[in-house]
C-alpha cells in the first residue's frame, strides 16, 4: 500500500526521536537507520491510532531482537568495540547533562554489559523519562519486572566513569597541547596532560592497525598517542567538532573523516580517550558542528 504525502509527513515528524531511541539501543547509526525504515514500513501498513506509543514500542522491540542476534558478532569483534560516532544534530535535544550522558561514548560502551531488556528499560527511563508503567506496556512486561530490570542494570552500571561537562575553552587548550605533543613525539609533554590512570581505546575493527586491548597508564598512553600520530597520522588535518553531545577531535585525510577521538577530562587532565578509525563506522557520520 503506497503512503500518501500526509502519512509520510506524519512519520517524518517522529523520525529523529525514533532514530535517537534506536541509536541509544544499538550504538550503531547504520543499524538505527535500518530499524527506523523497518518501523516505517510496518507503520504504513498498520495505521495505528496512537502513533507515538506504537512506533516507540515497535522500534524498541526491533532493537531488542537485533541486540540478541548481534551479541555473538560483537563478542568476536577484533579489538575494542566502540559505538559509531554521530553528529549531535541527529540525536535530538542535548540540553541537559542527563541527555548528553545518554549518548556519550562512555555510556554507550557501558550499556554493552546489559541484556537487551535491561538496556531497553535504562534507555527508556534515563534518556526518554518514561515511567515504569509506560515501560511495562511498551515491553509487554509487568511493572515489577521493569523495576527489577532497572535495579539490576543500575548495579552493573554503578562503576561507570562520570566526568563533569568540561569548560570548552579549557578543553580546547588541553587538547591542543595533547595534539601538538603527539605530533612532535614529545613524550614528556604528553605525560603532563595525561592522568596517571588514563585509559585509551581504539576501534579499528580489524580494518586498520589499532591496539587490540585498552592502553592503560600515563607512560603507555603517551607512547601510544605519539606512535599513532607520527606513524599513521602523516598528512591528516585536525579540527575540533561535536559528536554524541561531546567535543571531539576530527581527523581528516583528503577531505574524508579518517578518525574521531573523544577525550574525557578529569579536571585538567585527559582521563579517557576513545578513538574510532574503523572506516565502516565513520562512513555514516554526517556533517559535524565545528567548535
Amino acid at each position: 500500500m503506497a503512503a500518501d504525502a500526509g502519512d509520510v509527513a506524519e512519520f517524518e515528524a517522529h523520525r529523529r526521536r525514533l532514530f535517537g531511541l534506536a541509536y541509544r539501543m544499538l550504538g550503531s547509526a547504520a543499524e538505527a537507520e535500518d530499524v527506523v525504515q523497518d518501523a516505517y514500513l510496518r507503520w504504513r501498513d498498520a495505521a495505528p491510532d496512537h502513533p507515538t506509543a506504537w512506533l516507540t514500542k515497535v522500534v524498541t522491540n526491533l532493537c531488542r531482537t537485533r541486540l540478541t542476534s548481534s551479541r555473538a558478532t560483537r563478542e568476536t569483534y577484533i579489538g575494542p568495540w566502540l559505538p559509531e560516532p554521530v553528529a549531535a544534530a541527529a540525536l535530538g535535544p542535548l540540553e541537559t547533562a542527563e541527555q548528553r550522558e545518554s549518548v556519550s561514548i562512555a555510556f554507550l560502551v557501558m550499556l554493552e554489559r546489559l541484556t537487551p531488556a535491561e538496556r531497553a528499560v535504562v534507555v527508556l527511563r534515563e534518556a526518554f523519562s518514561y515511567g515504569y508503567r509506560e515501560i511495562a506496556g511498551l515491553l509487554d512486561l509487568t511493572e515489577a519486572n521493569c523495576r527489577q530490570l532497572y535495579g539490576r542494570a543500575s548495579r552493573r552500571l554503578h562503576d561507570r566513569p562520570r566526568f563533569a561537562d568540561p569548560d570548552l575553552a579549557r578543553w580546547k587548550e588541553i587538547v591542543a597541547r595533547f595534539i601538538a605533543a603527539a605530533q612532535e613525539g614529545d613524550l614528556a609533554g604528553l605525560e603532563k596532560v595525561l592522568a596517571e590512570d588514563v585509559v585509551a581505546w581504539t576501534d579499528g575493527g580489524g580494518a586498520l592497525p589499532a591496539a587490540r586491548k585498552p592502553v592503560e597508564g600515563r607512560a603507555k598512553v603517551a607512547r601510544w598517542a605519539s606512535r599513532i600520530v607520527t606513524k599513521f597520522g602523516a598528512g591528516y588535518a585536525y579540527a575540533l567538532g561535536e559528536v554524541n553531545g561531546q567535543p571531539a577531535i576530527i581527523a581528516t585525510l583528503g577531505g574524508r573523516v579518517a578518525a574521531v577521538v573523544v577525550i574525557d577530562l578529569d579536571g585538567d587532565l585527559v582521563a579517557r580517550a576513545w578513538t574510532m578509525v574503523n572506516p565502516a563506522k565513520l562512513s555514516q557520520l554526517g556533517p559535524v558542528a565545528s567548535l
